[in-house]
């Protein structure tokens, strides 16, 4: 019974998939189609956990109709792979569906009329993260999930960094292409994407945690457990001190802070 429902349900995500990639490819609501070879669908699992947003295809994208494939493509692979993580596992689409003439930066108009099907593909998808690449994706991700959005000057301080909304999480990082253009980068974009493992993956001690037992009954906010529990795990405090075999006190919290009253709320 199970199975057939999940059968259902996947079969309903691919009907509305391919009927919105339909309307993407036939799409004219902006100047763009008069210069584009392809609108570019989204690609990869449709149960993907994970959803990258980036800005819009390429030259090499834009004629081969598939996403990712030329220069940025390679440094996506090899940051990737890196982190541990498959094209497989994760769907990837854009901002905007079609190529941006010499490689300009988009106009609020075309945003606005494309953004519409990005909004469907993160409806269908229904990803517990999204990582927006570079400042354009990121704008519109934080301004979707109200997210305070940082100064131009100020803009690289929010890559790496997670912000949880509801069920979603979102993770900006720093477009592929910057690898290509500033290679002092490369330490501090591959620390950053190497959190997307990280991310994609559970604490291997969340199942006997005690936070765990307080967050199923409702008595730990439900904000740290969907940040460290079941976000960055790694940057838990509790998480490291296992990880070098030492204990610490249940009322110890992810942050490294010391909550006594958590062992008043397991009584």
């Amino acid at each position: 019974m199970v199975k057939s429902v999940m059968d259902a349900q996947e079969s309903e995500k691919q009907r509305a998939m391919q009927n919105l990639n339909r309307e993407i490819q036939q799409c004219h609501l902006c100047r763009l189609h008069l210069t584009r070879m392809h609108a570019l669908c989204g690609e990869g699992s449709l149960q993907a956990r994970m959803v990258l947003v980036a800005q819009a295809p390429g030259k090499q994208e834009d004629v081969a109709g598939d996403m990712f494939i030329g220069p940025s493509g390679k440094v996506l692979d090899d940051l990737l792979g890196h982190a541990g993580v498959h094209r497989e596992e994760i769907y990837m689409t854009n901002l905007v569906k079609c190529m941006l003439p010499k490689y300009r930066k988009p106009k609020q108009d075309e945003i606005e009329q494309c953004s519409r099907y990005l909004d469907r593909e993160l409806d269908i998808i229904d990803p517990e993260v999204i990582v927006p690449l570079g400042q354009y994706a990121t704008r519109y991700i934080f301004e979707k999930y109200h997210i305070a959005v940082p100064s131009t000057a100020a803009f690289a301080t929010v890559y790496g960094t997670l912000s949880v909304r509801g069920s979603h999480k979102i993770y900006p990082l720093r477009h592929p292409a910057a690898l290509l253009y500033h290679a002092s980068l490369e330490s501090t974009m591959k620390d950053h994407y190497q959190k997307l493992q990280v991310l994609q993956t559970p604490c291997q001690w969340y199942a006997s945690c005690h936070l765990k037992q307080l967050y199923d009954r409702g008595q730990f906010e439900r904000l740290w457990g969907a940040r460290y529990c079941q976000g960055d795990w790694e940057s838990c405090t509790r998480y490291q001190v296992r990880a070098q075999g030492l204990s610490h006190p249940e009322s110890l919290l992810p942050n490294g802070t010391i909550d006594r009253a958590l062992r008043e709320r397991d009584t």
